[in-house]
């Protein structure tokens, strides 16, 4: 079972004062998902503290699950074991770093996927839930630690995603973005400290004339004072209100939902990439690609080159980390 222990103060308030981490550019295998996953192994006896043992953080969501071995994985603040079957979540952003715990051999999956890109209108304010606002999702590791039957399910979920990526039958994409669904839904039901609180159901009704005013008028101008007064709010009560009941701001949803109708657009209109931009309301053409590469890593080209190239979840081997 994972556990969680303290290492030396020495190590932590050392690494706490003088920490050099990289911020890893995750480069998604599938564009459309979000996500990147593989496996390492590691067959070397060596186990130990490295003698190089560098931080790293990536705005992903990041969820190891050890099949064989023990890995070590150390944050700024905990020391974390993993055994057989144990499952660790790292939130966006969080420092982390991992190594080989033991001499038996070690082999295991690591899945980093942007989670806020899996919310479509019907699941949006359950976005708020994973937005980290409050608390990091790492805060959720004690689900697994304390309840046996939500690790192993979130387990079998997480080698099914990578069992899915590595095949690549027809539908995968269906499968793996259903299976994340599903990891998410299982951390909200097995949440019995109310780590992730979501916004009630009044205050969405409440917000729903703007979501609907939003679907309607994407291809336009979307000034933020319209939307008040069609709800008769104040200016600043309603981005207050808003980013609250939904987990983002105003602003960044109608960016969001701009950014999600310009990929289906990408991949199911024959339209060039200013049509594209003219369509989702925003006419010019460097915010339009600023505003797409930074919800997908990549511009509006690329990603229906991938796309319609066929580019999925194969990817090229990834360097072992332990």
């Amino acid at each position: 079972m994972e556990t969680a222990v303290g290492l030396s103060k020495e190590i932590i308030n050392g690494e706490a004062m003088n920490i050099d981490a990289i911020n890893e550019e995750v480069v998604y295998q599938n564009p459309l998902l979000f996500l990147k996953i593989w496996e390492i192994q590691v067959g070397s006896p060596y186990f130990g503290i490295p003698e190089t043992w560098p931080w790293h953080y990536h705005k992903e969501v990041e969820f190891l699950a050890v099949t064989e071995g023990h890995l070590g994985i150390q944050t700024k603040h905990d020391y974390y074991l993993l055994g057989p079957g144990d499952v660790l979540m790292l939130g966006s952003s969080q420092l982390h770093r991992t190594h080989k715990n033991s001499s038996e051999g070690l082999r295991y999956v690591v899945f980093q996927v942007d989670l806020s890109q899996h919310f479509d209108q019907s699941t949006m304010p359950y976005l708020h839930c994973f937005s980290e606002l409050t608390q990091p999702l790492g805060t959720l590791n004690y689900i697994f630690r304390e309840n046996a039957a939500a690790r192993q399910e979130a387990f079998a979920l997480i080698t099914d995603i990578f069992g899915e990526s590595q095949t690549r039958q027809r539908g995968y994409e269906m499968a793996i973005s259903s299976a994340i669904k599903r990891l998410m839904l299982l951390m909200m039901r097995s949440d019995t400290r109310g780590v992730l609180r979501g916004s009630d159901e009044s205050g969405l009704m409440r917000l729903r004339p703007a979501l609907d005013y939003v679907d309607r008028h994407l291809g336009e101008r979307i000034a933020v004072e319209d939307v008040c007064s069609l709800l008769n709010l104040s200016y600043h009560y309603f981005i207050k209100y808003f980013k609250k009941a939904m987990g983002l701001s105003f602003v960044d949803y109608v960016n969001y939902k701009r950014v999600k109708k310009a990929e289906r657009l990408l991949l199911t209109r024959d339209l060039s990439i200013m049509e594209v931009a003219f369509e989702v309301g925003i006419p010019n053409m460097a915010q339009f690609y600023k505003l797409f590469k930074r919800h997908n890593n990549c511009s509006p080209k690329e990603f229906r080159q991938r796309m319609r190239g066929g580019a999925g979840l194969g990817g090229t081997a990834v360097p072992a980390r332990a």
